[in-house]
């Protein structure tokens, strides 16, 4: 019969014993890891702490007409700062990182703005791609929002709500864009983000509803797995590898030397490359297939960048409730299909105090990040056009009334005037 204590006993012994005359080599190999982690993070919030960001607020135009494809075409333009991911020296010694955008849409009982924060060396790229789109609109340098609200989130006084949304499904299957939500004609015309500006409207005094867009463009590398589940869906098969010229040779001399031996009795049958299983195959897709295989395809042919949406939501504790987290969550929805993707909520940091799971220091966590602006560890690859589709000016017809447009419009000087 086994004698299952003996045996655990015996293997904590061995343990022990691994530890006892082994500590002097496992201790310093545990340490150095320990080192280089909190080497390599602290260089990076030493590099993200010495950028120079510019914060611009955008005053939309008195009539915007424009659908989202402008926006589409200033996110286009966007994309040109994309730079190759840093060598391991750049990161590891300097802590470098790639700059990101963060596009806002920030709510409070007087109204709607929206704002952006930018790279300082990328103010003139923004302030470009903007007005060659919307030649009315106004941008000004401005004060963070966040600056006149209390440094730690919630207090005494308010509470909170705070989340990130990222895709259900894997990044290659698009949400719902904006020509889907368009029509010929204006008055049927549908704006998916009114939805959102419209539970931004209805706030109470002491309320506040920010929503941010944190995006990084990407390079091309990601398009790959979308090509993958497309040649899945038809039915392709992976080509083999071709083996390495070295390869082919140690082979080709295996099977020399096996022929060779075998020549007397049997007549050498050399091998010869297999014809394709895929040569020939047709499948055959049914609408709503073909229907999503189109859709992956016009996203992975588009520039992407790695997005985080995050929200966080502000009332007093006496009077928060949840729905208005629940209205922006519904508004949401009008993105996701069954077949296609969706948004849901990405994971939240974890925060302990005094080795325990604390709400209060999550949120306090999910608040700081928003005012940092900082990457959370889960993240989406969205295209220009489902950029575009969650972030533009409303079209005035549908717009929320409580957007704060510009009331006039500026004008060059005549050539001829006289100085």
């Amino acid at each position: 019969m086994i004698d299952f204590w003996a045996i655990i006993s015996g293997t904590f012994n061995v343990i022990w014993m691994i530890i006892k005359y082994g500590w002097w080599v496992i201790l310093p190999a545990g340490l150095f890891f320990i080192f280089i982690d909190l080497w390599e993070r602290g260089q990076k919030m030493l590099y993200i702490k010495n950028m120079k960001w510019v914060f611009l607020e955008l005053k939309i135009p008195g009539n915007v007409l424009k659908t989202p494809k402008a926006m589409d075409n200033i996110f286009s333009a966007l994309h040109s700062i994309v730079e190759p991911d840093p060598e391991w020296k750049e990161v590891f010694f300097k802590g470098k990182v790639l700059p990101w955008y963060s596009f806002e849409l920030v709510g409070y009982a007087g109204g709607v703005s929206f704002f952006v924060r930018a790279p300082e060396s990328a103010k003139h790229l923004v302030e470009n791609a903007i007005y060659s789109e919307y030649s009315d609109a106004e941008i000004n340098v401005s004060d963070d929002y966040v600056n006149f609200m209390p440094a730690i989130l919630p207090n005494d006084v308010y509470d909170i709500a705070a989340g990130d949304y990222i895709l259900a499904k894997p990044n290659p299957y698009p949400i719902q864009t904006y020509p889907y939500f368009e029509a010929n004609v204006e008055e049927q015309r549908l704006d998916p983000v009114s939805a959102i500006t419209e539970v931004m409207s209805r706030l109470k005094e002491g309320e506040a509803l920010w929503l941010q867009y944190l995006i990084r463009p990407v390079g091309d590398s990601w398009k790959k797995e979308g090509e993958e589940i497309r040649d899945k869906m038809y039915g392709r098969k992976k080509p083999d590898k071709k083996p390495s010229f070295l390869m082919g040779v140690i082979k080709g001399l295996g099977e020399f030397i096996y022929h060779l031996f075998r020549a007397p009795v049997i007549h050498p049958e050399w091998s010869a490359p297999k014809p394709s299983e895929d040569k020939g195959k047709t499948v055959t897709l049914s609408p709503g297939e073909r229907n999503v295989v189109e859709a992956i395809e016009n996203k992975i042919a588009k520039y992407g960048f790695q997005t985080a949406i995050r929200y966080i939501y502000i009332d007093r504790k006496d009077e928060f409730t949840q729905l208005n987290v629940a209205a922006l969550l519904g508004a949401f929805k009008q993105f996701g299909t069954q077949d296609k993707n969706s948004f849901k909520a990405g994971p939240k940091p974890t925060a302990k105090f005094l080795f325990r799971k604390s709400k209060t220091y999550t949120k306090r966590a999910m608040y700081d990040a928003y005012k940092d602006r900082m990457f959370p560890t889960k993240t989406s690859i969205l295209c220009t056009e489902e950029l575009a589709t969650v972030y533009h000016f409303p079209i005035t017809s549908v717009g929320s009334p409580m957007l704060r447009r510009v009331e006039t419009r500026k004008g060059e000087p005549p050539s001829n005037l006289p100085i």
